[in-house]
């Protein structure tokens, strides 16, 4: 029964199905671990027992009628705290929010749940999203799988976590410029950042809604296919038969592979041959989009997150941790001409980025190009702080802002991912080469 800690969403689904697994059984055995688990309240914000019982009752006596409403019927999963629950707390894990209490659940979590999925909880995270490092003194910061006296990565750290320790069998996170998959790479997970405006961002506490998306935390490219289905309501996408026989992949050479640690930079060489090996087919290649786009992110973010916050911020900035403070703040410096001449910028850059890589199945990158670092460190020195969220979310914000779906896998190496992107809207097909990925670096 422990097994069932350690399997994947798709699995546990298979478990059902068969008649091997009861969800009323597999519910109690993760909010069991949950509670004896020395790090629970760093991880879980808030666990909804009742709930979650309530909906594996209900998917158990779906299973016995043979009428199950998805693959994951009955698989119980965590919610990072900034998706609204009706009766439940949602405070986006800032003061700010203090007892925010929603009365509909997002709709996201509407969509999982009418297709059986159990809400276990909701799990702890950056102040309102706004650092890929996950430190949050305000609330709880929860610790890597790999090193508990480091970050788990942000902002949908407890989300990984939940899914690392084996407290959920998977985690539903946001991604603004990495908050899925800094988390996931340093937690050695699965990790897909969605397209802007493909999944619902209604009943989702906002950071910055042009960048704003929403996706799985999972143990497997079958997983994350499975939890998309589940989020948008339909049937997943069929990832049989996918093979890297001939396809071609783009190494982004610059601005993604400078000042990358020895392990980062090492595990992805290593990635890099295993998917040859496998067939594919890799270039090199340098683009001087992404370089010209990285610049804008100062603008485009701070503005349109402070724009979002200004008046709760500046109404209680005591409430805050002043990094995040500070960060909403640089805000400020940027106009309405500045906003507006950077997103008419972006737009450029997004058209000839896609001119550039039409050839190519994906592109191809360290997911994060540090380790997660020491929370001890993070706590003591500010420059480091604002140095190491930078450094962070480098190579994910690439997506955000080139407009891409992206995901990373595992490369067998703690805490050292393989990033895929693709066009907007392509999350079907990234999802089959993933899948093909994910067995060559198995």
């Amino acid at each position: 029964m422990q097994d069932w800690l350690k399997m994947t969403a798709a699995d546990l689904g298979r478990g059902i199905e068969s008649g091997q697994i009861d969800p009323v059984t597999l519910c109690k055995t993760y909010l069991d671990a949950i509670d004896a688990h020395p790090l629970r309240d760093r991880i879980y914000a808030r666990v909804t027992a009742d709930r979650a019982m309530a909906e594996a009752q209900a998917a158990s006596l779906r299973a016995k009628a043979g009428h199950r409403l998805s693959p994951l019927d009955g698989v119980p999963i965590s919610w990072k705290d900034l998706f609204d629950t009706a009766g439940t707390v949602t405070e986006a894990g800032s003061m700010l929010l203090k007892d925010r209490m929603p009365d509909t659940d997002a709709q996201v979590l509407q969509n999982a749940t009418a297709m059986g999925l159990v809400c276990l909880g909701k799990t702890h995270m950056s102040e309102l999203a706004f650092s890929g490092l996950g430190h949050n003194p305000s609330t709880a910061t929860p610790p890597c799988v790999n090193d508990l006296e480091a970050v788990s990565g942000g902002s949908s750290s407890g989300a990984a976590a939940s899914v690392a320790f084996g407290l959920a069998a998977a985690a539903i996170g946001s991604d603004t410029g990495g908050s899925v998959r800094i988390p996931s790479v340093w937690n050695d997970l699965v990790g897909l950042k969605t397209t802007s405006g493909r999944v619902s961002l209604q009943g989702v506490v906002p950071l910055a809604m042009k960048f704003d998306t929403v996706g799985p935390l999972c143990r497997s490219v079958e997983d994350a296919g499975l939890l998309l289905a589940a989020l948008e309501g339909t049937k997943p996408a069929d990832l049989s038969s996918a093979d890297l026989e001939g396809r071609r992949f783009a190494i982004l050479r610059n601005v993604a592979m400078d000042d990358l640690e020895d392990a980062p930079r090492d595990a992805f060489q290593g990635a890099v041959e295993k998917l040859r090996d496998a067939g594919a087919i890799i270039d090199d290649i340098t683009l001087p989009e992404i370089a010209q786009a990285m610049p804008l992110s100062g603008c485009l973010f701070t503005a349109e997150a402070y724009g979002l916050w200004r008046d709760m911020i500046e109404a209680n900035p005591e409430a805050m941790y002043a990094e995040i403070l500070e960060r909403f703040r640089l805000g400020k410096a940027h106009s309405g001409p500045d906003y507006v001449a950077a997103w008419a910028k972006l737009e450029g850059l997004r058209i000839s980025y896609d001119r550039a890589v039409a050839g190519y199945d994906a592109v191809i990158l360290p997911t994060a190009p540090t380790l997660p670092p020491k929370l001890e460190k993070l706590e003591s020195d500010h420059d480091y702080y604002v140095s190491a969220n930078l450094l962070a979310l480098r190579n994910t914000r690439i997506g955000n802002l080139m407009g891409l779906c992206a995901m990373t896998l595992p490369t067998g190496t703690p805490s050292c991912g393989l990033m895929m992107m693709m066009a907007a809207g392509s999350e079907e097909r990234l999802l089959r080469l993933a899948a093909a990925a994910e067995e060559a670096l198995a």
